[in-house]
């Protein structure tokens, strides 16, 4: 009997120190699993991170729309994609940083049972918030590269995804998005303010930004399926758009690393001195006597001088970001009320039905930004009331075909300054303004990104006939809405 006792005892304290060394090995300081708002929040911040950032490894759209010229270094305005690998950044961080983590945030809050009933009411709004933002994500694919990996895309047991077409892609995407905008409940929240840096969780914000995302998707399918541009805006415009400045989907930075803004990496912690103002910018704004100069730039000498697109300039010679880009804070836009007005000032010019004609939208656009970036109401309408500036005159004057093409689509470019995805976007559907020939370009103006050399080495099947498809995988090749 004290036998079996003394074995008893034994194995309780064998299996009791085996469990207590177990425990030692647990990281009581980590959660054992990521939650999907987690996941989701980290998306957010990578997609805005990617879309603003002007490090030259990641984003070179606003070189290329020549808001800027690069100082020392000019690769980049000389349009040279590859040695950077450029492409397969953008790639990347879009398919594996956004999108990966948007898919897997869906599931674990699918998955996910709350401790209350409320916060179970709300999981329907996260998942059409997730949609949001997957369908933003898709659509820049698209925009950026043409067909892209989309029904076989984020199945890690698929490493050679078949692409699928462009416009069969971004009609699909504005299909769910009309269907994610009508799921949100603005009844009720979603994320909260800590997970979620956009709206800090704001259903009836979230509802706005899918029906302004869904109208510029619209505008973008204008010239290649008028009917379906059509009806897509009108019923953007009907749902509710952003309607001012406050209603901007804007990324809220903090003042500390790496919660800042990337400019204020690039610009001021790099302690680099790379960027300058290109003279496409200077010389269109310092013609009209733009009163938005002293607020997007510093003046040289009291002039606003811009560098040669394509050549080294000196740095202490030109003018530089304004102060206000220096913010670490400043915050990251996805979408703004800006645009927005000049989307519908379009849409007017079409003839869509959306509430004003071009030139009430074209001026609204113009107030809002001068007035969102520092300038007065006064001064708005001062600068309206040039004849080189004012709607009715400035169509008069236009030489282009039709003429608000030019007009419309100068004054968007000026406006959309610090948005450089997609101010090339709106230069390759509308033409306007014309740039400048770089001094030393390596292509004609890049109407895409070329294809990620890794595509061509992993997944080379998919990747000939994909491009093939789309004409040819060349930086010039025209994608599916550009064709016009």
């Amino acid at each position: 009997m004290k036998k079996l006792i003394l074995i008893l005892v034994t194995v309780f304290i064998a299996v009791s120190c085996s469990d207590s060394l177990e425990s030692l090995n647990e990281n009581i300081k980590d959660p054992s699993a990521v939650s999907g708002e987690s996941l989701f929040i980290s998306a957010e911040k990578q997609l805005v991170d990617q879309m603003v950032s002007l490090n030259v490894n990641q984003n070179n759209t606003k070189l290329w729309v020549q808001y800027l010229q690069e100082s020392t270094y000019t690769d980049e305005s000389n349009y040279d994609q590859v040695t950077r690998q450029i492409p397969e950044n953008h790639w990347s961080a879009l398919y594996k940083d956004v999108l990966k983590d948007l898919n897997e945030a869906s599931k674990v809050i699918e998955a996910t049972t709350y401790s209350t009933p409320e916060l179970n009411a709300q999981k329907p709004n996260k998942q059409a918030i997730i949609e949001i933002l997957t369908v933003y994500t898709y659509a820049n694919l698209v925009e950026t590269f043409g067909d892209v990996p989309y029904t076989e895309a984020l199945d890690s047991d698929n490493l050679a995804p078949a692409y699928d077409d462009a416009l069969t892609i971004y009609t699909d995407l504005i299909s769910r998005l009309t269907a994610a905008s009508n799921a949100l409940n603005t009844g009720i929240g979603s994320f909260g303010a800590d997970d979620e840096r956009i709206y800090d969780g704001n259903t009836a914000s979230w509802k706005k930004f899918a029906n302004s995302l869904k109208l510029r998707m619209g505008i973008t399918l204008s010239d290649v399926n008028p009917a379906l541009a059509q009806s897509t805006v009108e019923n953007a415009f009907s749902a509710g758009l952003i309607s001012s400045s406050a209603d901007n989907a804007a990324y809220t930075y903090s003042s500390s690393d790496p919660n800042t803004n990337p400019l204020y990496v690039d610009l001021v912690l790099s302690g680099r001195q790379d960027f300058i103002a290109g003279k496409t910018l200077t010389d269109i704004m310092n013609a009209i006597n733009d009163p938005r100069r002293p607020l997007y730039l510093e003046p040289v000498d009291g002039l606003f001088v811009g560098g040669e697109i394509g050549s080294a300039s000196a740095y202490a010679d030109h003018s530089k970001h304004a102060a206000q880009f220096q913010d670490p804070t400043l915050p990251g836009l996805l979408m703004d009320y800006i645009e927005v007005e000049f989307l519908l000032a379009e849409a007017a010019a079409r003839g869509y039905a959306v509430g004003g004609t071009a030139k009430n939208h074209y001026d609204a656009g113009i107030t809002a930004s001068i007035t969102f970036w520092g300038g007065t109401a006064t001064e708005a309408s001062d600068f309206l009331a040039q004849a080189t500036v004012d709607y009715n005159s400035a169509i008069t004057a236009s030489s282009s075909t039709p003429a608000w093409k030019q007009v419309i689509g100068t004054q968007r470019w000026l406006a959309l300054f610090n948005r450089g995805m997609e101010s090339w976007t709106s230069i390759r559907r509308l033409d306007y303004p014309v740039m400048a020939e770089p001094t030393e370009a390596l292509s004609g103006y890049p109407n895409r990104y070329t294809y990620p050399t890794v595509e061509q080495t992993l997944n080379g099947e998919s990747y000939d006939a994909a491009a093939a498809a789309i004409g040819g995988d060349a930086p010039e090749t025209k994608l599916f809405f550009d064709m016009f």
